[in-house]
């Protein structure tokens, strides 16, 4: 038996203010965003921002129904609605912010696993990382460089014989 560690190296900044420009925006986009996300039964507002290499800025929020959790993810409602309508662009990052409205949400929320999942096909289609930054309501902010570093074991068209 063999046994091999996995981990990977996380930025934490605890102000807004230590980001880039570029990177403070797209948070505050996705705050924006977040703010609208329809979510009645749950009450868990989620909001994401996609920066493709072409400037554009795509955006998402969780929208819940009452055949409850039908409904989509914000990270897979932006990077989906990334795909459709700049098909072939390399998307850069995507910023994501949660918040409650029963409490504050001082932690970043990382996407579930669907979201993972889906963030991960669009790495391996494009052929390069997408960086990640997770913010609650309010705390620290956490920015990942690749989808990769907390989904490694990912699964992969590689798997269909499709390499």
């Amino acid at each position: 038996m063999k046994k091999k560690q996995v981990s990977f190296e996380l930025s934490i900044y605890e102000d807004v203010g230590e980001l880039s420009p570029e990177e403070q925006n797209l948070l505050n986009v996705a705050e924006q965003a977040r703010n609208d996300a329809y979510a009645p039964y749950s009450n868990f507002q989620v909001g994401a921002a996609v920066l493709l290499d072409n400037g554009e800025i795509v955006i998402g929020n969780n929208q819940e129904n009452s055949s409850y959790p039908s409904g989509l993810c914000a990270e897979r409602v932006a990077i989906f609605q990334a795909g459709a309508k700049y098909p072939g662009v390399t998307i850069k990052s995507i910023a994501i912010s949660a918040a409650s409205k029963n409490y504050i949400v001082d932690q970043p929320a990382g996407p579930c696993g669907n979201c993972r999942q889906s963030i991960a096909e669009y790495e391996q289609k494009q052929k390069s990382p997408i960086s990640l930054l997770l913010r609650g309501q309010t705390g620290p902010i956490y920015k990942c460089n690749s989808i990769n570093d907390i989904l490694p074991l990912a699964f992969s068209s590689s798997f269909l014989g499709d390499s």
